[in-house]
């Protein structure tokens, strides 16, 4: 005899699922606001959920939310090191040097941070238009980098990407972990096993 189906609100109390959300640009990463501005609520049905690790307003991308307190510890926490990686549009042209300054460590207010992996990759070929569109500058090339990083400080990689010269005009969080954006458009949620 097989066992009971479970419902995915009792996976996602168990810890065994979580909700993975493509967190459009301009959208706090939590569910009320006294400000007006929309948040998650907006797009997750599901209640009793939080994020395990935000993104600020102004970046758009990967956000894992769970019902579990223990499993959203260990994905947010960084003393877990979770691999997180992003896809920062920069203006420049990136460097070897300053790939290898973000990889090494550069000195920020709250003290050094460092990349896992920071190299330069091709523009995403089905990334969605950002609303508003990001100010072009004819006259100033930019480009794109992946960044993996082992912890998430307020505003990190914008802050490191800045302190190499490379100011980000674009941020999208393209995985947490083994969980990816893969399939998922601006507000769209799914349920995903825990890995």
């Amino acid at each position: 005899m097989s066992p009971p189906a479970t419902t995915h609100d009792e996976a996602l109390h168990a810890g065994r699922a979580v909700i993975l959300i493509n967190k459009p640009f301009g959208v706090l990463c939590q569910f009320t606001t006294s400000e007006g501005r929309p948040t998650l609520a907006r797009f997750v049905r599901w209640r009793d959920v939080y994020p395990a690790g935000r993104l600020d307003a102004d970046s758009e991308g990967l956000v894992v939310l769970t019902a579990n307190g223990a499993l959203q510890a260990k994905i947010a926490h960084p003393r877990h090191k979770g691999a997180k990686t992003y896809w920062a549009q920069v203006e420049g042209t990136a460097s070897e040097p300053q790939l290898a300054a973000l990889v090494e460590g550069v000195a920020l207010r709250d003290g050094v941070a460092r990349a896992q992996d920071a190299r330069v990759m091709a523009e995403p070929e089905n990334l969605w238009p950002r609303d508003p569109p990001i100010r072009i500058r004819r006259a100033i090339p930019t480009s794109w980098l992946a960044i993996t990083l082992g912890e998430g400080r307020n505003r990190q990689v914008r802050r490191m990407t800045a302190a190499v010269g490379l100011p980000t005009l674009r941020l999208v969080r393209w995985s947490v972990g083994a969980w990816t954006l893969d399939g998922l458009a601006p507000g769209e949620c799914r349920v995903a096993r825990v890995l």
